[in-house]
């Protein structure tokens, strides 16, 4: 599709990778958002779970009685079905009849980038934060109406290409579509839109969404004509490029409360925000525009109302002119107090997995009611808790669900264990950036421990430490700090910010930093399997600084390189300690950088751990961009163990860093790299949050 405004810059780190099915969670109470959003909690499965889904109608332009359809309240009146394949999904969404489905998986879209193509009628939402598309999404065609899409997360069609002109892969277009309602979904990561409203499409509605980690975010038009009515409130735009949205020949767009956020210090950034081109009226209230360039624009021929907007920290164009309407011509609304916005959206935006306080677990046979445990951290004292370690040690042994421990932004100096015994434990920040929530400690492996036993051994240095299955991280930073320069007299610098020793760990945007041995990704024996998926992420260090035995993979991250206490470039990236049946570390669709020299990094090399001559540590290295520093000859022996007779390869890299096959090069051909994918790495696991 067209481009509106060129890309400033490279994406940062994408969203999560999944495949195949997951245990659905059916919100049960309450209400959320501003919007009508509960079920029943007295039915048993997610498709009788959903019930209340199909009484709910849209707000807005969508509530509007026009072109024969009076109001949006999709599948209302037809059967429910509650979907975990494609083929269940595709026969569903296309049918002619109405119905309510209920998506209660990660479905993959096959090919890639495949849109399905849905029918008038359907109400599509997720099963609590069950319901992912991945890699493609839907398409509603001229004349299609009636349609509500909410509670999903549709992501990661994204083919490597930042200003992708080639794929047309989006979350949700629509061409000449009427009456539809997108509500509380999350969005994020596509090869072009999250959102194309094209082709004359009218009386759409939009609403606590979340649109994030996209160049293309919302576009409106491909049109001459000036026909199209629009409501667009409660979303958060976040880490976004442009088309924020870009509203070309609209006759009536109404935006409010809505928060822009371009977070400093990415490597994304906002080229506009609000852009009213072409024919547009537009009426922009009570909105929130942080770190924004160029936050509201209009063309000369467009007329641009501003009412009580926000802006912090914005600069470039900021525009308003001309004479548009009143929105409440057509419905009523309320509107949010600007400078509540970024607090109300954050919290109320996206896919819901709980309303009030509980869940119900769908199962084959039944559902079982569970308390949904979420413990506030606050070093403040506004929380239940002021430390981490506090929150964790509250969380029952042997607890049956999972619990959350939400951490208000500060800086926790502590170390932090999360014991075998205590599974299915999430720690999230609840700042706008995961710089907001900074877990740090400085002990390394030299540090004496307080009650004089001996020193902490590197594994016992981790800041955070996680030993039991089922483990989360997500928006959050965790440091190790200690000082190499300053503690020169004495032994043992290696200093782990984040040890792993447990199966099923997912680390999703996180900010993991150290020097030597930052991130341990280990298994809690060596015969047992550790799977670790990080994505979305951030790991900074220098000397061996992902190593363990771990079977783990990297996924659209960013691993920076960092030059030693005196100022030296060199190091090694990866330390595998594999086990000859199992696999070792997978570093796909990432970048690797750092402000360090030229050819003075290897990325990685063979840990024989105690000298054991039956390991076989593995790296593997795909579709990476790697910076100068990688040298020419970018794998080492260690410990007297020839990394030759190990198992490390490269595939496809990019960068001034990457090179051809040699003998000192291993590259995987196309049919090796086939079985080298992320799902190879993960098995059975698919990873969701």
């Amino acid at each position: 599709m067209p481009t509106h405004n060129k890309p400033q810059r490279r994406r940062s780190a994408g969203s999560l990778m999944a495949a195949g099915g997951a245990l659905a969670l059916a919100v049960v109470a309450g209400s959320m958002g501003g919007s009508a959003f509960g079920v029943d909690g007295q039915d048993e499965t997610p498709k009788m779970a959903s019930a209340a889904w199909a009484s709910d109608v849209a707000d807005g332009f969508a509530s509007v009685n026009a072109l024969g359809q009076n109001g949006t309240y999709g599948g209302r009146g037809g059967p429910t079905v509650t979907v975990r394949t494609l083929a269940d999904l595709e026969k569903y969404a296309t049918a002619p009849e109405p119905y309510v489905i209920v998506v209660a998986a990660a479905i993959n879209m096959n090919p890639k980038g495949k849109e399905i193509k849905v029918a008038s009628d359907k109400t599509i939402v997720g099963s609590g934060t069950s319901g992912h598309i991945v890699g493609g999404g839907f398409f509603l065609g001229q004349g299609v109406h009636n349609v509500i899409i909410r509670n999903l997360t549709i992501r990661d069609s994204y083919a490597g290409v930042w200003n992708d002109k080639e794929n047309d892969w989006d979350a949700i277009q629509m061409d000449g579509a009427h009456h539809v309602w997108i509500d509380h979904n999350d969005l994020r990561n596509m090869a072009d839109g999250l959102i194309d409203s094209r082709k004359d499409t009218t009386y759409l509605t939009v609403s606590w969404n979340r649109l994030q980690n996209n160049n293309k975010t919302f576009g409106i038009g491909w049109t001459e004509n000036t026909t199209a009515d629009i409501t667009i409130h409660h979303n958060w735009l976040r880490e976004t490029e442009q088309r924020n949205p870009s509203a070309d020949n609209i006759a009536h767009a109404h935006l409010y409360n809505n928060y822009l956020q371009d977070d400093p210090g990415t490597t994304i950034g906002s080229s506009y925000g609000n852009y009213a081109r072409g024919n547009t009226k537009m009426v922009l209230e009570n909105s929130y525009f942080e770190g924004f360039k160029n936050p509201v624009t209009k063309d000369a021929t467009a007329s641009l109302v501003q009412r009580g907007n926000v802006f912090v920290n914005t600069t470039g164009r900021n525009e308003s002119g001309g004479t548009a309407f009143d929105p409440k011509t057509y419905y009523n609304y309320t509107l949010d107090a600007a400078a509540d916005v970024p607090s109300r959206v954050k919290a109320g935006s996206g896919p819901r997995s709980t309303i009030g306080t509980a869940t119900a677990t769908a199962t084959a046979t039944g559902t079982r009611a569970v308390a949904a445990t979420t413990l506030t951290v606050a070093k403040d004292g506004s929380g239940q808790y002021t430390t981490v370690q506090a929150a964790v040690n509250a969380v029952p042994a042997g607890n049956a669900s999972r619990v959350v421990i939400n951490v208000k932004p500060g800086t926790y100096r502590e170390t932090v264990k999360i014991p075998s015994n205590k599974p299915q434990v999430t720690i999230q920040g609840t700042g706008a950036s995961r710089k907001d929530v900074v877990i740090v400690f400085n002990n390394s492996a030299g540090t004496a421990k307080p009650d004089g036993s001996g020193t902490y051994g590197t594994s016992g240095s981790a800041t955070v430490a996680a030993e039991a299955d089922d483990f989360q991280a997500r928006n959050l930073s965790i440091t190790n700090d200690f000082d190499e320069a300053k503690n020169q007299n004495t032994t043992g610098h290696q200093a782990v910010a984040l040890r792993t020793a447990a199966d099923k760990v997912f680390l999703d945007n996180v900010i993991v930093t150290g020097d030597q041995d930052t991130l341990l990704l280990d298994t809690a024996a060596k015969a047992k399997l550790g799977r670790v998926y990080l994505v979305n992420s951030y790991v900074v260090g220098n000397v061996d600084f992902i190593f363990g035995r771990a079977t783990a993979v990297i996924n659209k991250s960013v691993i920076t390189l960092t030059k030693r206490w005196n100022g030296v470039s060199g190091g090694y990236i990866v330390a595998p300690s594999t086990a000859a049946d199992r696999k070792g570390f997978l570093i796909t669709g990432s970048t690797v950088n750092g402000a360090v020299s030229a050819r003075t990094f290897n990325l990685g090399r063979n840990w024989h751990a105690g000298g054991d001559a039956t390991l076989r540590p593995q790296a593997t290295v795909r579709n990476t961009s790697l910076s100068d520093a990688i040298k020419t000859t970018p794998w080492a022996d260690m410990g007297g163990f020839s990394w030759k007779a190990d198992r490390f390869a490269e595939y496809k890299n990019t960068g001034s860093g990457s090179g051809t096959a040699s003998a000192d090069r291993p590259q995987l051909t196309d049919a090796q790299a086939a079985d080298q994918e992320i799902s190879d790495w993960l098995g059975s696991w698919t990873p969701a949050p």
